[in-house]
């Protein structure tokens, strides 16, 4: 069975302006290949597939990853290499780490089944990219550390607590560990080495107090995730396999980072017009979090909310502050 796949495919009724729309859910479905498709069907089906898709004024590249085998840093780390070489570069300015024998605590061979276990239909969701100018991201930061803190509030933990308080009490955040574990692993490291770091407190609470509360909480969080609460964690997983979910009900999920800079992967014919995430890895509450289209400081938002929901944040004053 080949593990990659690459295909190629045509749709002139579609343009480049319709992906760079606000919501443009339904029509990536089209242009990312395995929808729907889960992990553990990765026994079986291709690790990576790639769509080629020909538009009526541009090209659609659509990705298509096994989450077991990379996170979001080896994600962009692959996808940078391979525009570096399909640029004409002899050689990539990061080479991965795959050395996986310093890496304790192996797990065994789970015997896991070929196709994952029926579940109810999800709710249907709106989805929105909401897109956070330099002086928008600056209005939300002067917000979280409007008292005086030796060790301000980054742009990640601002924005999240801006996103946590207008939707849910219970906040997930997909942490890197590669620097958490014991020994530490490179930040070349490439595999799958993240975990959802949890949040949660009550409503009233969270709204009661001032941004730097949450953002407080979030912080801690990620800082106090350390090898004994990533061995601790995988403990869970492993008894819970078969049926874990990731995240709860009535959470935000924040995953990816601005830190990843998608719009600088050039693979000889253009920076890209937009970067989306697909349809996969997408329920009530998602939140990906990119480097803003516009440079610099900005910010975008791509979030999956039920319609009610998203209709609430649409008109949400607070959040929508400063955004252009």
């Amino acid at each position: 069975m080949d593990r990659v796949e690459v295909a190629m495919a045509t749709a002139e009724q579609i343009e480049i302006g319709d992906l760079v729309a606000e919501e443009s859910a339904s029509k990536l479905k089209d242009l990312v290949p395995y929808n729907g498709v889960v992990n553990v069907e990765g026994l079986h089906r291709p690790l990576l597939a790639v769509q080629f898709t020909n538009l009526k004024d541009g090209l659609a590249m659509g990705c298509a990853f096994n989450h077991a085998i990379l996170d979001g840093t080896s994600m962009w780390h692959f996808m940078t290499s391979w525009a570096q070489i399909c640029s004409g570069s002899q050689t990539i300015s990061v080479p991965p780490f795959l050395d996986r024998t310093e890496v304790h605590n192996t797990r065994i061979k789970l015997n896991l089944p070929l196709a994952p276990e029926t579940s109810s239909p999800a709710p249907p969701l709106r989805v929105k990219v909401f897109k956070f100018s330099e002086s928008a991201i600056d209005l939300i930061k002067a917000t979280a550390n409007s008292n005086p803190n030796p060790k301000p509030f980054s742009t990640f933990q601002s924005l999240s607590v801006h996103v946590w308080r207008a939707v849910t009490t219970v906040f997930y955040v997909f942490a890197n560990c590669r620097h958490r574990v014991d020994p530490p692993m490179p930040m070349n490291y490439f595999g799958n080495l993240i975990q959802p770091v949890v949040t949660r407190t009550s409503a009233g609470l969270l709204l009661k107090n001032p941004a730097e509360f949450g953002a407080g909480m979030i912080r801690k969080a990620i800082e106090t995730h350390n090898a004994k609460a990533i061995e601790a964690w995988n403990i869970e997983w492993e008894s819970k396999v078969l049926g874990w979910k990731d995240a709860e009900e009535n959470c935000v999920v924040m995953g990816s980072s601005p830190q990843f800079k998608v719009y600088d992967v050039d693979f000889g014919w253009g920076k890209p017009e937009v970067v989306r995430s697909g349809s996969n890895n997408r329920f009530d509450g998602t939140v990906y979090m990119h480097q803003g289209k516009s440079g610099g400081r900005s910010v975008d938002l791509d979030i999956s909310l039920e319609a009610n929901a998203m209709e609430n944040l649409e008109k949400d004053e607070v959040f929508l502050m400063g955004m252009a």
